[in-house]
């Protein structure tokens, strides 16, 4: 066993003092996060907005923005970017702790006492500020004062109960809607975004009995119909198989009701289109090789890849390989699609510090603005979700791209991030004196 490197732990009760202190440390060390959360946001207030954006049509600069619920203030919307990338956070975990904050100082105020007395956990108590975010004010009020001081020992499910009980008296339209809203919790998830390297992913959903029931039996049949037809897997591996002949007939059907009655019973063809980077063994078929999809940012095997393709349903479209480290130029403003399908390949999610928007959402940005002399080439082009777009083009952020996935971003304050293959980090820890 390794000897311990903690200073005066050599005891037992020595190691769990010292974790204590540490515990508490760190949860003090959240609260005075989120009291700077809080301090940020005065900052800049409403006021703050030099523009007012129009009422009507398209906006695209800075509005002052709601991120707690009635009476607390507003914020301007891209104040907490630069608030989380100081402390390694995306714009939107930002923006919700900046929400939480206000929720508790300004309408949970007995709550958020507490919480700086160390009497109720922080957790707990942005939970409860995300719940009664959508209250009316007397509502927000009413749960304060009846949770406050319990808030720490009751449940997380008797505060949920509690909190609905004050939308019912309190905002009785809301609740009602509410209701109607999470009558219908249904759903049915395939994780295509957990797709693991052998190729398959999780599917769960909850459904309604009788649906649930008329499922299972259609899979189950077609398990049953698999294995007349000779195949040899398991019952298990056999139900998932038949849950994709159950959505190709699907398709089926829709293809039918496009050419009309009568038409033969034609499966239409499943598209697969995969990006991937060939070396030698990828393309072998004696060896061993990966490929990377670009839609769920996983890899496959290229023999799992081969299954796919060669499905005689399944048509195969192969596009040109695009050389990422190639140059390319066009004179006019608009970029071109292949230009553009490269900026997307090179740098897969938005280019803004910690967003992890996919790319083929994205706008594809002018580095340099083409107003002030920008090409529209490989080196000055990047993808930038929409809100970071309008951040860039109508706030103090900038970057620059030193290479093809990699940007280094100034914020209006003077942090200094670095954006390279997908992962942000923090150069400059302490920005400049203010003037």
């Amino acid at each position: 066993m390794a000897d311990s490197e903690l200073p005066d732990c050599d005891t037992p009760a020595a190691v769990l003092a010292f974790a204590q202190s540490r515990r508490a440390a760190a949860q003090r060390a959240e609260i005075d996060v989120l009291e700077a959360a809080l301090a940020w946001a005065a900052m800049h207030p409403e006021e703050s907005v030099a523009d007012a954006a129009p009422r009507t049509g398209l906006v695209f600069g800075e509005l002052a923005v709601p991120l707690a619920g009635e009476g607390a203030p507003l914020v301007a919307e891209f104040a907490p970017m630069e608030f989380g990338a100081a402390i390694g956070m995306s714009t939107d975990a930002a923006r919700s702790l900046v929400g939480d904050a206000l929720e508790l100082a300004h309408r949970l105020k007995r709550t958020w006492k507490l919480v700086r007395a160390g009497q109720v956990p922080l957790w707990k108590a942005r939970r409860l500020a995300q719940l009664t975010t959508t209250l009316p004010l007397d509502g927000a009020e009413f749960v304060d004062r009846q949770l406050a001081g319990f808030v720490g020992k009751i449940s997380w499910a008797g505060i949920e109960r509690f909190v609905d009980q004050a939308r019912v008296m309190f905002d009785p339209e809301g609740a009602e809607k509410q209701r109607r809203e999470a009558a219908d919790g249904r759903r049915f998830d395939v994780r295509t975004d957990g797709a693991t390297h052998d190729g398959t992913v999780h599917v769960e959903g909850v459904l309604d009995l009788a649906d649930a029931i008329d499922l299972n039996t259609a899979i189950s049949q077609g398990a049953e119909e698999l294995a007349a037809l000779g195949s040899t897997e398991s019952f298990d591996v056999r139900r998932s198989m038949a849950a994709g002949e159950l959505a190709r007939r699907q398709l089926a059907f829709d293809l039918r009701a496009e050419v009309g009655e009568g038409a033969a019973s034609v499966v239409k063809p499943r598209q697969v289109v995969i990006h991937v980077h060939l070396s030698r063994a990828a393309i072998s078929r004696d060896e061993a090789g990966i490929a990377h999809v670009e839609e769920t940012r996983s890899i496959v095997s290229t023999g799992q890849v081969r299954d796919w393709c060669a499905n005689p349903e399944t048509q195969v479209t192969i596009k040109p390989v695009i050389d990422l480290e190639a140059h390319h130029h066009a004179d006019a403003y608009a970029v071109p699609d292949r230009l553009a399908e490269q900026t997307r390949l090179a740098q897969p999610v938005c280019a803004f510090p910690s967003c992890e928007r996919p790319a083929r959402r994205c706008d594809t940005d002018h580095v340099t603005a083409h107003g002030d002399g920008g090409p529209t080439c490989s080196c000055n082009l990047a993808p930038l979700c929409r809100r970071h777009h309008r951040a860039k083009t109508h706030t103090a952020w900038t970057y620059d791209k030193t290479d093809a996935a990699t940007y280094l971003w100034r914020s209006p304050h003077g942090l200094h991030l670095v954006k390279a293959g997908g992962t942000t980090r923090l150069i400059t820890g302490d920005p400049p004196a203010d003037p």
